[in-house]
């Protein structure tokens, strides 16, 4: 088995895990003209999904078997809520009619990796071909076999972003490692998914290591509850599903020659953590009579909640009244050490910025703009748990950023707000509050203190136009090439470095603003 690892993306490179296999990353889709995406439905040809095709006699380890099921559930994927159904009373009973070893194997693939009523009708379809005398694979039995987990680690940076969470589970005898790469672009969601047998793990990980630290990152890594392991994973996958729902290319083509995708890899991480205790905050039914739960109570009284509407909102979903501004007897404001990232970048652009918490927002949109070399030509808005605030605009529900600072609708350390400059091109940006310092006296405010890489040209496109114009720069052969160059009033190709950053000419650009 081979560390495989998939990104939102295909751009059909690899990179190398030192000492082991390659790890496939996978970038923008070409243009897809299948009649899916053409508008038209296609007919679904059971005998193409039938596991005859699957050369059982070839496979060592039955996590390979659960991948094969993994592949079809995220296939299954595009037909929505009838998924379930169709596997039940569609594809399970193909399967148990064709009373084959290929067919009792994938069946208990399917009854690993799938839960509910699926995993249960798989179950019995398997036994019942069992008592039929349908013979199995030699390595058949350990499926059923309990999955343990032996160790949960978490990696972090000093400030406590979690860069990796990786598990190491045994089953049968044999140990695999389940790692999550976190996105901290994407709210935390799930990023990459490596899969490696154990006795792999220790080079990769120093592999891993070694790469963060060379560029500059300080890593800690620390054991972790298998509860908490399980509630972050969790959150992790939960909220890379949740932003795939709204994104159209982040349909990945499920069967790849460089390996599974990314939904057959979540469906079988799923399944290890399965076999982790339930977070205490996330257990339901569990309580003895008479008692609820907080989250019950929450839940409750939300649907207890007025109906009524104000300003056309619902009245439970009202954005938070505003705190009172910092008066002057309050002395003077602390410095936020504030993190802009940009949105969908790949590979990661942002800056790391100190400014006085009582900056107001219109003054945030400008100093956004010059750590971003932007040239503030497009309209903006900030979103904050308070509402949105921009160039004041009654029918999009925008209100005067001008009013506003910073430390009103982002009060504390870790809280976000969401910044989106130019609604064409929609760059969206997360600004996270790092830190509370207090001021130094030394020290002349605004400052950039970290980034990485080059902001986008205006007007190139959103962050998908942006890797297409990085890619098209980079290939003198390509028939754009001199086109975009033109574009972009260049000579030399060279003049355009995507990995440029300079911390101190930030800094500078911003203070000579003041």
């Amino acid at each position: 088995m081979s560390p495989v690892s998939r990104n939102r993306r295909r751009n059909g490179k690899k990179r190398s895990v030192r000492g082991g296999a390659p790890l496939v990353v996978v970038g923008e889709p070409e243009e897809c003209d299948c009649p899916h995406c053409a508008g038209e439905q296609p007919t679904l040809e059971l005998a193409d999904l039938i596991p005859a095709a699957v050369d059982i006699d070839a496979i060592q380890d039955p996590i390979e078997m659960e991948l094969v099921a993994s592949t079809l559930l995220a296939l299954g994927a595009n037909l929505g809520d009838d998924r379930d159904l169709a596997l039940r009373e569609l594809f399970v009973p193909a399967f148990e009619a064709q009373a084959s070893r290929e067919a009792r194997a994938m069946l208990a693939g399917l009854a690993s990796v799938s839960e509910g009523e699926v995993s249960r009708a798989a179950t019995e379809a398997a036994r019942r071909l069992a008592d039929s005398g349908v013979s199995e694979p030699p390595w058949l039995a350990e499926l059923d076999a309990p999955v343990t987990a032996e160790e949960c680690i978490r990696f972090a940076d000093p400030e406590g972003f979690t860069f990796l969470l990786a598990g190491r589970f045994q089953r049968a005898g044999r140990s695999h490692v389940v790692g999550v790469a976190l996105d901290d672009c994407d709210c935390g969601g799930a990023g990459e998914i490596l899969l490696i047998d154990a006795d792999q793990w220790p080079e990769a990980r120093e592999a891993l290591l070694s790469d963060l630290r060379a560029g500059g990152v300080e890593v800690t890594e620390e054991k972790v509850r298998p509860a908490d392991f399980r509630g972050a994973v969790e959150d992790a996958l939960d909220a890379r599903a949740e932003h795939d729902r709204f994104d159209p290319e982040a349909l990945d083509e499920v069967v790849d020659e460089d390996g599974p995708c990314y939904a057959a890899l979540a469906l079988l991480l799923r399944s290890r953590i399965r076999a982790l205790p339930v977070p205490r905050q996330r257990k339901r039914g569990n309580l003895q009579d008479g008692e609820l739960d907080v989250a019950s109570i929450s839940a409750l009284l939300d649907l207890l909640q007025p109906s009524g509407r104000a300003g056309g909102v619902p009245a439970q979903r009202r954005p938070a009244s505003l705190p009172a501004k910092r008066k002057k007897s309050d002395g003077p404001a602390p410095i936020y050490q504030i993190k802009v990232s940009l949105r969908g970048a790949r590979p990661p652009i942002w800056r790391r910025l100190e400014v006085p918490a009582d900056v107001n927002l219109t003054c945030l949109h400008e100093l956004i703009q010059v750590a971003f070399a932007w040239t503030d030509s497009h309209l903006h808005v900030f979103e904050t748990p308070y509402g949105s605030f921009g160039r004041p605009d009654a029918d999009l529900g925008h209100r005067a950023a001008s009013r506003v600072t910073l430390e009103q609708v982002a009060p504390a350390a870790g809280d976000k707000l969401r910044y989106t400059y130019d609604f064409g091109d929609d760059w969206e940006h997360d600004i996270l509050v790092e830190k509370v310092l207090d001021r130094d006296a030394s020290v002349t405010y605004p400052r950039c203190v970290g980034g990485r890489r080059a902001a986008p040209p205006e007007d190139c496109g959103g962050v998908w136009g942006h890797a297409e114009l990085v890619e098209i720069l980079g290939d003198p052969t390509h028939p754009e090439h001199r086109d975009r160059l033109d574009w972009l009033g260049l000579d030399d190709p060279s003049d355009f470095d995507p990995a440029r950053f300079n911390t101190k000419a930030v800094t500078e650009a911003l203070q000579q603003r003041r």
